[in-house]
């Protein structure tokens, strides 16, 4: 909302000293936004003046139009010549009024103002436009043309108001109020102190059985309805120079005289309005909702195809108006047009206005359905006082038979629907409860009366809110006012003490573990959407059967293409390593840990929880048991160099050791012991592919898969050659743990390695061999680690050998060599029982 300082000191008696800017930190104390105060007629000097067009040379010999003027500016130039001016402009003619810049002159944007010669001529001073001047568009898109009643030579920045500052105020929707000069006056005359001249309060005619007829077959979207007739307009009759400023300030343009007065008492009273020409109307107005496959061309020219939810203003021929949003192109107000036969001047001479209420939610629901929002159904959709409409009316028929010469006619039509004032019942200390000041009832009565509510009783306070704070429905809102008017700024600045919390569940300090490992490991973090195409499941060759094809399906997606909660997440980690590969970054380590989504059996519907109580255990199982299960998994995708290349070596490449390690170390900050043998599944390279188990209450469970993707998947989601990956159930392996992870303690006794080389198939993995060392080796094994693997004619066909490194610490002595090698040959032996191993050489 647009206010302009010179029209806002009409309704409030500002001290002569106070600027936009004091005014603008009255109203931010108040809770409203002021975003800018505008300078009107900054940088602009005079001579600025009107003159008379005498004489127009039309100079033809150059590539544009040019005139030549003479224009007679009276004394202002200190001769009383006439002015010689050089202008391209055709808007204007001899005899016309124009508003003239003389040499010393200065123009918005330091545009100066001297005698030059141009186009053969000399040109002592410009004629203006609107634009040349800052003051908007007013619709002719060219020169000024002044009514002839105005005196040659008198200053034009005072006729033409100029100088101003206009405030921009971003009304919020609860505040609908403010979206007129009657509200912001309000709010300026209580931050002041100030008596409000309340521009509503006018001798309104009761109304009678003898104005325009008016049915309301739809009570609920229009409660209220006035109609008023002015006859005998002068349909030459233009805007005031005044009326058409205050517009341009206001931010709208000037018309024509009846709409513009109409947009002039809307932005004074905060009362849409709409004037139709009554020869165009055919028999009563009536208010009633569309009916299916009804049409109406609107005033800017767009035929619609209107909803049964649309609530229209029609007459005996069909629609005439989208009610509360814009009116019909069939009863417009007629330009005023000279029949070139007869000289007659045509237009509308008879309106009819309508001053109307309608309801906020269906106005703002027709105005989204079509795409149209208006000045009308802004101010609607935000709450518009009913109480209004009538003053709003005789307003506009008072200017009408000032401005164009019309007669009112004494026909007043009010259409009402019965409605009850609404009372609030507040205790008197519930502002200062709120705000935790001592305000006292004096203070709360007085701040909710100068809102406009009637108080009355004493501990118990009884409020009606006044008709235009639709806004104010309960106590809470009528607190909010008084802390508003008595100062946020003076809130006293009170920390909050929260109860002291219990710290992060074990789950969660799981979560962060797991995270700083895999970071430490070099791994960086990628938060991807949860959103995934059925068809990546495809390229990740995933089985027909497999419950990660089980995916729920979004009603609203972000993207079509992408329709579906992930089940994996590799989609989104792969798309990461791919587009950062793209981007020239070869060597990549990515991880993340986030949740995937499984359906749950057949789609149930939930049930829509409460807002005023806590739900029950119940309700909220029973929302529970219709969301999918969402468990949380952990997955690394590698490419490229896992070590650089450099003076100390030469490196190496990620390969598939690097997600089964990454996969141990998720294990291992989880407190889960993790199974490692050979695997075999879908976007997984069949032969170097790991499966990942747990023991959860002595039931083994696969919880994941580790190793080289699937040269198949590398080419079909254009990834680097070679690339590895690893995702696991977070969930599942962090039940597999014992317990909190316990620190490990440390021995002061000497360790004892004893080095065993095997020889078994070479289909049998080294995991399982590994793990039945570690098993036959007892408590005193303190790491195990595999350290060469050779296969070659020495060994045999089909063979390989596989040397382990195990570390053997007692945590109360020192061990003996007997002791060491009693337990490697206790390990062998399992080894040998499991997995068919021999040692090497024997």
């Amino acid at each position: 909302m647009r206010v302009p300082l010179s029209w806002l000191r009409e309704y409030v008696d500002l001290p002569a000293t106070e600027t936009g800017r004091d005014v603008q930190a009255k109203l931010v104390s108040a809770g409203l936004e002021v975003e800018t105060v505008e300078q009107l007629g900054a940088g602009l000097t005079g001579p600025l003046v009107v003159g008379r067009v005498l004489t127009i040379e039309e100079l033809t010999e150059f590539k544009k139009p040019i005139r030549f003027c003479t224009v007679d500016v009276g004394a202002a130039n200190g001769t009383g010549e006439p002015q010689e001016i050089i202008c391209g402009a055709r808007n204007f003619a001899e005899g016309d009024k124009v508003v003239v810049a003389l040499p010393g002159a200065v123009l918005p944007g330091d545009f100066r103002i001297a005698e030059r010669k141009t186009y053969g001529k000399v040109s002592r001073g410009m004629i203006c436009s609107g634009d040349e001047l800052g003051m908007g568009d007013d619709g002719s898109h060219g020169i000024i043309v002044l009514p002839p009643e105005y005196e040659v030579g008198i200053d034009a920045t005072e006729l033409l108001e100029l100088y101003d500052e206009v405030l921009d105020i971003a009304v919020t929707p609860d505040r609908g109020y403010c979206l007129s000069m009657r509200g912001i006056a309000r709010e300026v005359a209580t931050a002041y102190g100030l008596p409000l001249r309340d521009p509503a309060l006018l001798d309104v005619p009761a109304p009678n059985s003898y104005g325009y007829l008016v049915k309301v077959s739809d009570p609920i979207g229009c409660d209220r309805f006035t109609a008023r007739t002015v006859v005998g307009l002068d349909p030459e009759a233009r805007s005031p120079i005044w009326l058409q400023r205050r517009l341009q300030k206001a931010g709208m343009r000037p018309i024509g005289l009846a709409v513009d007065i109409t947009n002039y008492v809307m932005l004074e009273l905060g009362q849409p309005l709409h004037a139709y020409d009554r020869t165009r109307l055919d028999g009563p107005i009536t208010v009633r909702r569309a009916e299916p496959g009804e049409k109406l061309t609107t005033l800017d020219g767009t035929v619609r195809v209107l909803d049964p939810a649309d609530l229209l203003i029609t007459d005996n021929r069909g629609p005439i108006g989208l009610a509360g949003v814009m009116g019909g192109a069939n009863t417009e107000i007629a330009d005023a047009v000279t029949d070139p036969e007869t000289g007659e001047v045509r237009g509308t001479t008879e309106v009819v206005i309508e001053a109307a209420h309608f309801d906020a939610i269906s106005i703002a629901r027709t105005a989204r359905r079509h795409k149209l929002s208006s000045e009308a159904s802004k101010r609607f959709e935000r709450g518009v006082d009913p109480q209004a409409a009538a003053a709003a009316a005789q307003r506009t028929v008072d200017l009408l038979v000032l401005l164009a010469g019309g007669t009112a006619e004494a026909g007043v039509t009010e259409v009402l629907a019965p409605s009850a004032p609404r009372a609030i019942t507040m205790p008197a200390d519930h502002p200062d409860r709120v705000a935790g000041v001592a305000y006292g009832r004096e203070t709360v009565v007085r701040r909710l009366q100068e809102v406009g509510c009637d108080v009355s009783g004493q501990d118990e306070l009884v409020v009606t809110a006044p008709s235009w704070r639709p806004d104010l429905t309960e106590p809470n809102d009528l607190a909010e006012e008084v802390i508003r008017l008595e100062g946020y700024e003076n809130l006293p600045s009170t920390l909050p003490k929260p109860p002291a919390g219990r710290g992060l569940t074990e789950r969660q300090r799981t979560h962060r573990r797991v995270g700083r490992a895999l970071a430490g490991a070099g791994y960086v973090e990628a938060l991807n959407y949860p959103f995934i195409g059925k068809e990546i499941l495809d390229r990740l060759d995933i089985p027909a059967d497999d419950p990660c094809r089980q995916v729920v399906t979004l009603v609203n997606p972000l993207s079509d293409e992408e329709p579906a909660l992930r089940t994996t997440l590799l989609p989104g980690l792969l798309a990461a390593l791919r587009r950062n590969d793209g981007r020239g970054s070869h060597d990549l380590a990515l991880f993340e840990t986030g949740l995937v989504f499984r359906a749950a059996g057949e789609p149930g519907v939930a049930v829509r929880l409460p807002v005023d109580r806590r739900p029950t255990d119940e309700e909220i199982a029973g929302v529970n048991a219709v969301l999918p299960r969402q468990p949380r998994h952990a997955a690394v995708v590698l490419a490229g160099a896992r070590e650089q290349a450099g003076w100390w070596g030469g490196g190496r490449p990620s390969d598939w050791a690097d997600a089964v390690e990454a996969a141990r170390t998720v294990a291992r900050e989880a407190g889960a012991e993790l199974i490692v043998r050979q695997g075999q599944y879908g976007p997984w390279h069949p032969g170097r592919c790991a499966e990942l188990a747990v023991v959860v209450d002595g039931e083994e469970r696969v919880v994941g898969h580790a190793g080289e993707l699937h040269p198949r998947v590398i080419k079909a989601l254009h990834l680097p050659a070679r690339t590895c990956a690893m995702e696991l159930d977070l969930d599942t392996v962090e039940r597999a743990s014992a317990g909190a992870v316990r620190a490990p303690r440390i021995s002061a006794f000497p360790v004892a390695t004893q080095d065993v080389a095997l020889v078994v198939d070479r289909q049998v993995p080294s995991a399982e061999v590994g793990r039945a060392l570690r098993e036959g080796a007892g408590e005193l094994l303190e790491s195990i680690r595999l350290f060469d693997v050779f296969e070659g004619e020495q060994i045999g066909e089909g063979r390989k050998s596989l040397a382990y490194a195990l570390r053997f610490r007692a945590a109360d002595r020192t061990l003996t060599v007997e002791e060491a090698s009693a337990a490697r040959d206790a390990a062998v032996a399992v080894a040998a029982e499991r997995t068919g191993a021999v040692l090497r050489g024997a």
